[in-house]
């Protein structure tokens, strides 16, 4: 029970609120510590207590993810994944998001992001090597949402750009349940150049603890804490809990640290990101199965009369904490001087498998390391039996409640300058996208982006290459977790198909709402079931996340106002060639066109539709409709067609169909060739807007080269699945198509081009619509 104050002088009550603990939380800390906690201590767990650190709702629902495979190095648990590439290289890899920092302070809370997810990378003892993202935000036509997407970008271009690393992918989307909770999830490649993958885990009783990197101020304060809490109108008064960053700090760091592990001084390392030195101290104890004491007044400090409490919460950025050979702390610490950074030993290893924190003499805290980081507490919920009956009412809308659409061409159009469907130029070109001139495809050219491998040993460059994407369809996880999230991986896995990668491991980021209430935990563990179930069928075992919950938002009026579930997939895949990667741009004039999939005179399909639709959007206002029906083994089938054409230098461009349908599909190709495309179908039996913007997966649109043909077609004739020619590429920069003897199109690739470019600018320039 928790009494109004207790003998150690603070309101107990008041604490727990503050530190977003539950009174059960307080019983249970006075229960393993066998006394009841100071204040200092009572912060620890509640940092490390919070959803942002230990997953106390979302744990029991990770453990059915499958997480080995051959390729598989390293698993959940570790800062980041590792998969074997074969070769030598070994690709580190993670993504993290920085919702809540970024609602109330976009420019640093998104810049933070990228050096945080930066940081797991070479903590590993990786060289990163690419940054990707995925950016949710409200409408713009709200001025509110316009200066978060500003700010967003430019604190991600900023901290990317001087740090030296590429920016070559990712997506952004905009949908009303983001308004004021924007998502902002950052994810990062790292190449290993240590023999030895370095883990966190303590070792070595008596070593000597080395923090290296920059200096501990007040900055970040709470942040974990605030991470895992829901937005309100007073959330700008946690600004303070929002770090800032130094990139040309950080980019030191990553120089000083490679070299630091490549000479074998450090047995282990963890970067301070949520939760600070309490969160890496504790970690690296409980993974060790030993303690660590740590001497605040060591840790070098940027302002003066830091309290414990105030060193321990910090979250100062550019920030590491190290366990160092005995004897060799002098040699790592004059390594880190150079490079202009902080170093100093703050503490050793214990024996006692506990944290004990002094200050000034005297021992400020001393907690069980199992209690922070490793035995925390778990949230148990009932999961429904049923779907919610507001999703189960959604799911009673059919097809014939759409209006037969007047002009379609019209309906394209709108499509191409709906700004989840737009280009992104506007984004992509404040990113430095060709740093360390690796890249060989970047943001906009193609389904997925593709960066050069380098050989081990020299400056050499190596036909091989590493594909990575980020996807979520999060209008179809809204009306179905599972459908939706088994989407995610199956699009992330055919993006990566389209440019010839074989997909080989996924990273994820669960932004939910909050899982006490009862749909909103549904959603949770029927997504997760979707992600394992999907990966299970592409073999791409998870190694690794983030969960990103109580992304929702309170209104003036007190409701509150969840996100869309948005569970981001980050797949890589290797390219074993980077010479034959495609691109989604028609290549020539007299290729072939064709649709590989469910084809065009479907009728009654489950695995295509207009519920959920970009269009069913757009005409109804709403979402409503069950999205369809995930084929794990028409996807499969697919995709290994379109990488087997890629290899064999068939295919000139590969495109998936995903928001807008086929008809989207085909523009897009268009616009970004200049070329165009000449179609005459048959009459087909179903409605023509289904034909046209119906979305569904295993649909990928592939041009074959003219002289390639009979190839293609003795490629095709050996397999079973569904392939339809659609037409032709042609010099003529227009899209046409005929249905039997009615024309449907003849629209200008330049009169695509405009609607395309202009939706995302226009908006932010506050224009009328067009």
């Amino acid at each position: 029970m928790v009494s109004s104050s207790d003998a150690t002088g603070y309101d107990a009550a008041a604490a727990l609120r503050q530190e977003g603990l539950k009174p059960r939380d307080w019983d249970e800390i006075c229960r393993r510590l066998g006394r009841t906690p100071n204040r200092v201590e009572l912060g620890m767990f509640g940092v490390m207590w919070s959803e942002h650190c230990c997953y106390r709702n979302s744990r029991p629902l990770l453990r059915d993810f499958p997480t080995e495979g051959p390729r598989i190095l390293v698993g959940p648990g570790e800062n980041a994944g590792v998969v074997d590439l074969g070769g030598g290289h070994r690709l580190a890899f993670k993504i993290e998001s920085h919702n809540h920092p970024s609602a109330v302070e976009p420019f640093q809370g998104a810049a933070t992001g990228v050096g945080g997810i930066l940081r797991d990378i070479f903590t590993m003892g990786a060289r990163p090597i690419a940054l990707l993202n995925a950016l949710r935000f409200g409408p713009l036509d709200d001025p509110v949402n316009v200066g978060l997407m500003e700010g967003v970008v430019a604190g991600i271009a900023h901290y990317g750009n001087c740090v030296g690393v590429p920016t070559v992918g990712g997506e952004v989307c905009f949908d009303p349940s983001y308004s004021g909770n924007p998502l902002v999830n950052a994810m990062a490649l790292g190449l290993m150049e240590t023999e030895e993958i370095v883990k966190s885990g303590a070792n070595g009783i008596g070593n000597p603890v080395v923090y290296v990197g920059s200096t501990t101020g007040r900055d970040g304060m709470g942040g974990a804490s605030f991470a895992s809490a829901e937005l309100s109108a007073d959330s700008l008064d946690d600004r303070p809990a929002v770090q800032v960053g130094d990139p040309f700090l950080e980019k030191g760091l990553i120089e000083a640290c490679l070299e630091a592990f490549a000479s074998g001084d450090v047995v282990a390392a963890q970067d301070m990101g949520a939760a600070g030195l309490t969160c890496s101290c504790s970690e690296m104890a409980a993974k060790g199965g030993l303690g660590v004491e740590l001497d605040l007044d060591r840790v070098p400090a940027r302002e003066q009369g830091m309290t414990p409490y105030e060193f321990l919460l910090s979250e100062s950025q550019e920030r590491m904490l190290f366990v160092v050979r005995q004897g060799r702390e002098n040699a790592l610490m004059e390594r880190f001087r150079r490079w202009g950074l902080q170093a100093a030993v703050v503490g050793r290893v214990l024996e006692e498998p506990l944290v004990r924190v002094l200050h000034r003499g005297a021992v400020a805290a001393e907690v069980p390391a199992t209690a922070l980081a490793d035995d925390t507490p778990i949230e148990h919920h009932e999961l429904l039996q049923q779907p919610p009956a507001d999703l189960q009412q959604r799911w009673q809308w059919s097809e014939s409640q759409l209006p037969d659409p007047p002009d379609s061409a019209a309906v394209l159009l709108r499509l191409l300058d709906d700004p989840t469907i737009a280009s992104k130029r506007w984004v992509h070109r404040q990113y430095d996208q060709q740093v360390l001139a690796n890249t060989v495809v970047s943001s906009g050219a193609a389904d997925a982006a593709v960066i050069r491998l380098r050989s081990q040993h020299s400056m050499l460059e190596e036909r091989r290459g590493v594909a990575a994407t980020v996807d979520c369809p999060n209008r179809w996880v809204a009306l179905d977790p599972e459908r939706g999230a088994m989407a995610a991986v199956a699009e992330a896995a055919r993006n990566l198909s389209c440019v010839g990668a074989e997909p080989l491991a996924i990273t994820d980021n669960l932004n939910f709402p909050s899982p006490e209430t009862a749909k909103g935990y549904w959603q949770l563990a029927m997504a997760c079931r979707g992600i394992a179930e999907a990966c299970r069928g592409f073999k791409t075992p998870v190694t690794g996340g983030n969960v990103s919950l109580y992304n929702e938002t309170r209104r003036d009026d007190g409701r509150l106002q969840p996100i869309h579930p948005t569970p981001v997939i980050g797949m890589v895949g290797l390219v074993e060639d980077v010479s034959q990667v495609v691109g989604l741009a028609w290549r020539q004039a007299q290729d072939s066109v064709w649709l590989l999939g469910v084809p065009l005179n479907e009728q009654g399909d489950e695995r295509l539709g207009l519920a959920g639709s970009s269009y069913q959007q757009m005409v109804c206002g709403s979402l409503s409709g069950r999205p369809p029906r995930v084929d794990l083994e028409l996807e499969a089938e697919v995709q290994a067609l379109v990488r087997q054409a890629i290899a064999m230098g068939i295919v000139a461009s590969a495109h998936d169909s995903s928001d807008g349908g086929l008809a989207v599909t085909l523009a897009e190709s268009c616009i970004a060739s200049d070329l165009g495309v000449e179609m005459h179908w048959p009459d087909l039996p179903q409605r023509l807007d289904r034909v046209l913007f119906a979305e569904g997966g295993a649909r990928i649109v592939v041009s074959v080269k003219a002289e390639r043909l009979g190839d293609w077609q003795k490629l095709v004739s050996s397999t079973s699945l569904p392939v339809t020619e659609l037409g032709t590429v042609t010099q003529q920069p227009r899209l046409h198509l005929r249905l039997g003897d009615r024309e449907i199109w003849t629209l200008g690739v330049d009169h695509l081009r405009r609607a395309h470019a202009e939706g995302l600018p226009r908006r932010l320039r506050g224009d009328a619509e067009s």
